[in-house]
């Protein structure tokens, strides 16, 4: 999963500026409403709530990085922002609250493991192309470029929030490790095995040079068409999972971390797109066909399902 890239349009320039400008806006304000409700009861730094200094990191990581990118024109380093800035923000809010406990220490190796795997495996695979096309006609724009940069540090902050609120959750709302603990580690731990396991086995698919130009439906995509997907949403259960016992009053707002996910991944960026994509591709092959509707999009059959 990645932070969502407008597509292109047709649209006259000047309208596309006003869209960036209003989703900037948007962005924004969604990101303070989400420092103020998150922060409700959590630990403070000099008077300060802990997790609105994450979530303004957040952005500020993003506009920083935004700025030699944009001189350069390149997205080389945008993926590799988003996943950075998961890391450092999550390091520094578990060191920065009060009387850190071995829940916020869970929550944010949770976050930091599964950043550093994603991270690495984007950066790597935009390296190897030299471009990522999502980008092509949006970089030479600085403010639809800005838009960009400005929504994934709303992408990071939404996602990460249910364990940001818990790792900055004040000492007195604190609780010790206990079934919801468990159930959402077993849970994020199942996340993470499909979604490495299916990016390695698409990895090594299209290594395979007699694979050229066919779909991928060996393995784990033999029982989903987005195995990856159905990880990545296990992997913000779990971590949801494990913050629920210190949550508090509007610190509920925590719930968007996983309903955020699944949003994007099955409504917005990531199942429409690529289904949109293989059916332009492959739609006029029987074998697709008959693949596509034998498999289920997202949730993984117990067992292959045959077919011609």
């Amino acid at each position: 999963m990645t932070a969502p890239v407008p597509s292109t349009s047709e649209r006259s320039p000047a309208a596309q500026n006003r869209t960036a400008l209003v989703a900037v806006v948007v962005a924004l304000v969604v990101g303070a409403g989400l420092a103020v409700a998150g922060s409700f009861r959590g630990a403070q730094v000099g008077g300060v709530p802990v997790f609105a200094i994450a979530v303004t990191a957040a952005f500020v990581i993003q506009f920083l990085v935004f700025i030699p990118s944009a001189v350069r024109r390149t997205e080389l380093f945008f993926d590799l922002t988003g996943s950075l800035t998961f890391i450092a923000v999550s390091i520094t809010l578990a060191l920065l609250a009060p009387a850190q406990d071995a829940r916020g220490w869970i929550l944010a190796a949770m976050v930091v493991v599964w950043a550093a795997r994603l991270g690495s495996f984007l950066f790597a695979r935009v390296h190897r192309a030299g471009t990522d096309g999502r980008f092509d006609e949006i970089k030479t724009n600085p403010l639809r470029f800005f838009q960009v940069w400005c929504i994934q540090g709303l992408w990071v902050a939404l996602t990460a929030s249910a364990a940001w609120i818990a790792t900055s959750a004040d000492a007195a709302d604190r609780a010790s490790l206990d079934g919801f603990a468990v159930a959402g580690i077993v849970v994020w731990l199942a996340g993470m095995v499909f979604e490495v396991v299916a990016d390695l086995q698409k990895q090594a698919f299209r290594a395979d040079p007699a694979n050229k130009g066919e779909f991928i439906r060996t393995g784990l995509w033999s029982r989903s068409r987005h195995p990856n997907y159905f990880g990545e949403i296990l992997v913000w259960v779990g971590v949801f999972v494990v913050a629920v016992p210190v949550l508090q009053g509007w610190q509920w707002v925590a719930v968007l971390s996983p309903l955020f996910v699944v949003l994007l991944l099955t409504r917005v960026s990531g199942i429409p797109l690529l289904e949109k994509r293989a059916d332009e591709r492959w739609g006029d092959r029987a074998d697709y066909r008959a693949y596509r509707d034998r498999t289920p999009v997202l949730i993984p059959a117990l067992t292959a399902r045959s077919g011609s």
